[in-house]
């Protein structure tokens, strides 16, 4: 009898040891559960031989020296316990107090820049505190005196013996060997005046915050001066004291003044500063600076307000009067839509010509330009975009790139000779592979997952590919991995009601079965040029959507018109009417999961964050047949309230468009509304202000629409911080399972 119930108790055990274990949101966002490996702060040092990254030991953070082809450490560059036995600075309370955050080498290697202390201003710029360590004294100094106030942007001359840099809006520069700083300007001042720096909107929409550059000689800067004064402010209170303050930053909306931004040039040694002669047109954009080798002229991008014509104008120094410097224009791009601006510009090291992407033939593709803006070549062409650039080696002549040529979903890398013949694919797994190449290209460090698998890191020959050692392989989290049994994200496409094919992706719940009826969770984004549906790891959203899988809803995700690497015509396809055809496309996709046996095609719910709460908002009213209940985080509910840059690149002006702007807006249509509506914004979001939900409140509250609405106070466009993320999910959790 005894030996029947440990049979029947073994059974059981056998039956159910390997049973599916919940996903949780504590798991998702309050625990390392779901955390992969990963290699960060990598550098390549000039051999090609050797590269640098963080790590971590008994002395704090550490930059580690590496071999490429081995992995083996060659040293220990410096670690949080031996950079700061500073001189002239309390050495116990900065070996206490300062990690290494991040660093940058001089060009002969011999120094390293030091961030600390750094403290988060918008979504890319930051202040911090600066030191300069020598690697072969081993001895380590602030850049500057702190107590004049933390510095933002610091960067080494070319040459290593100076640095510049921005404190309080106005520029500077050191020199390393005597310690003297001089200050470039004396105007800078908060909301009025920035120098060596961008603006607000720069920063979000044009992807940059350090508005100066070095030129190759070491003796001159280039930089930006932006004249806010004319830009009206918004303000924003910050609670968590007895009066909240009103944090005021300037930021200009659509149709509103912008800055008015000029390009100059600083000699160093005469000490003057030029005016760039950048023409007398108004309201111009700049949306990029660069030097073009052997120490010649600035190049500066110049942009209309429309952003429909680039020109590249070139300085000619020697040609100065007075204090201005002349341009010559070799580049002119004209579009009857708008023109993406990106960081790919590279001047050849010979100094006849340049590298540039344009979409010019309906799909993104490299050319080679003489210095005069001829076309000498098209590297790429084909029904496809290139993605990135990596860079040019000068020796093979070849430029190193990732593009959609597989396919939209997946991300490839690849090399072209400047003849634009014989292009070489590098990678080969199905997937997404990104590259950070080595200084000689001789190598590459991959990184490669697919919708299904975390990163995959690896050392790559740069060229043929081909794979040289494993640098993690995220073994330990797939092992994790296993005791919850995971659902496949599986792709699918569909054709919208007009024949056009869209991409899309759908997670099921594991036990799946075809004869029953599933309620659909609808993952959203689709605003211009950003795509959900990629063969890639998903990260934490993943675990998110795997979670309600479980819990037995269908999770979809879909790409509109107007998302990315599909072709000029696909993506410039929603220009003038920001939402139109993304909420008809998403309203297909909902009708075509509504149309399959094993949809219920009355419990189809969405949600989506920031452009994606936008879209929540369309669908819940203009496809309110469609959609049974949604959830709308921080979103853009009238572009008039957004920022000029993003909005009138794809809208023009309110002004110029008022139909595109008011036949969109989520505001205006909020009487169609049907179904359960969550509604939730961080109270101090810089980028997509907490007035979009006000004015959408107003809306429903005129059109006596009941909602759910949840505001975090002092919490930004992320909404994160300590316990923010998991509280939440919690609550977008309960109210899917309580709504849909």
């Amino acid at each position: 009898m005894r030996t029947l119930i440990l049979s029947v108790s073994l059974l059981f055990l056998s039956a159910f040891g390997s049973a599916q274990e919940s996903i949780t949101n504590k798991l998702i966002w309050a625990s390392g559960e779901f955390s992969g490996e990963s290699v960060s702060g990598i550098r390549s040092m000039n051999d090609g031989v050797h590269y640098t990254s963080f790590g971590k030991g008994k002395d704090g953070t550490t930059i580690v020296k590496l071999a490429y082809l081995t992995g083996d450490t060659v040293a220990i560059l410096a670690s949080d316990a031996s950079v700061f036995q500073a001189k002239k600075v309390g050495e116990a309370e900065a070996k206490a107090a300062l990690t290494i955050e991040d660093y940058d080498f001089s060009a002969d290697e011999k120094k390293l820049l030091i961030v600390t202390e750094s403290e988060a201003m918008y979504r890319h710029s930051s202040s911090a505190n600066y030191y300069i360590h020598d690697l072969s004294s081993k001895t380590t100094m602030p850049l500057t005196d702190f107590s004049k106030g933390k510095q933002r942007l610091a960067e080494f001359s070319p040459d290593g013996k100076r640095v510049a840099f921005v404190r309080d809006n106005n520029l500077f520069w050191v020199e390393l060997t005597s310690g003297k700083e001089t200050q470039i300007t004396t105007d800078g001042k908060w909301n009025h005046v920035i120098n060596g720096a961008t603006d607000w909107v720069y920063e979000e929409e044009f992807g940059f915050d350090k508005g100066f550059q070095w030129s190759p000689g070491s003796d001159r800067i280039g930089f930006y001066r932006f004249d806010e004064s004319g830009v009206r402010e918004f303000q924003m209170a910050m609670y968590g004291q007895l009066y909240p303050d009103q944090y005021s930053f300037k930021y200009p909306k659509a149709g509103e003044d912008n800055a008015v931004v000029s390009i100059h040039i600083y000699d160093i040694p005469t000490g003057k500063t030029l005016k760039v002669d950048t023409g007398m047109e108004p309201d111009m954009y700049f949306p990029r600076i660069k030097w073009s080798t052997n120490n010649g002229g600035l190049c500066v991008m110049k942009m209309n307000r429309h952003q429909n014509e680039l020109k590249f104008l070139l300085t000619d120094m020697p040609k100065a009067v007075g204090v201005t410097v002349p341009c010559t224009a070799i580049y002119n791009e004209k579009a009857s839509t708008y023109i993406d601006v990106n960081d790919n510009l590279i001047f050849l090291p010979d100094g006849k010509g340049y590298l540039w992407n344009s979409e010019k033939d309906e799909y993104n593709h490299i050319y080679h330009f003489d210095m005069t803006g001829n076309q000498v070549a098209q590297l790429t062409r084909g029904p496809w975009d290139v993605i990135d650039f990596y860079g040019y080696e000068p020796k093979s002549k070849s430029v190193y790139f990732s593009a959609s040529k597989e396919s939209a979903i997946e991300q490839h890398v690849y090399a072209v000779p400047l003849t634009g013949k014989g292009m070489r694919k590098l990678s080969t797994q199905k997937g997404t592979h990104s590259a950070i190449f080595s200084a000689t290209f001789a190598y590459y460090i991959n990184f490669h997952s697919d919708a299904n698998t975390p990163a995959y890191i690896s050392l790559n020959s740069g060229k043929d590919g081909k794979e040289l050692r494993k640098l993690k392989d995220n073994t330990n989290l797939k092992l994790r991995l296993e005791k919850y049994q995971l659902s496949k994200k599986e792709f699918f496409t569909f054709k919208n009601s007009t024949g056009e094919e869209l991409n899309c992706w759908m997670i099921k719940p594991k036990d799946f079965n075809p004869v029953k009826k599933y309620p659909i969770y609808l993952s959203i984004y689709g605003g211009p040029g950003s795509n959900t549906v990629r063969d890639s790891w998903g990260g934490r959203d993943f675990f998110w959507h795997q979670m309600l899988a479980q819990k037995g809803y269908i999770v979809v995700s879909c790409d509109p018109r107007g998302t990315q690497y599909r072709g000029r015509k696909f993506k410039h396809s929603t220009y003038l009417q920001l939402g139109k055809l993304e909420t008809e496309d998403m309203i297909d996709c909902a009708k075509w999961l509504g149309s399959q046996s094993y949809v219920d095609a009355k419990r189809i719910g969405v949600q989506g964050w920031s452009y994606g709460g936008y879209m929540t908002l369309l669908c819940m009213t203009k496809g309110a047949d469609v959609f049974t209940a949604g959830i709308s985080v921080a979103p853009v509910t009238n572009w008039r309230y957004y920022d000029s840059i993003y909005t009138e690149r794809f809208m023009q002006t309110p002004q110029e468009n008022p139909t595109g702007y008011d036949d969109n807006s989520p505001i205006n249509h909020t009487e169609k509304m049907k179904g359960k509506l969550l509604l939730v914004h961080g109270s101090a979001d810089d980028n997509v202000h907490y007035q979009n939900t006000m004015e959408m409140i107003n809306s429903l509250v005129k059109a006596n629409k009941q909602f759910d609405l949840f505001i975090y106070p002092d919490r930004n466009h992320g909404i994160y911080g300590g316990n923010t993320r998991l509280h939440l999910y919690d609550m977008m959790l309960n109210f899917v399972e309580k709504n849909l």
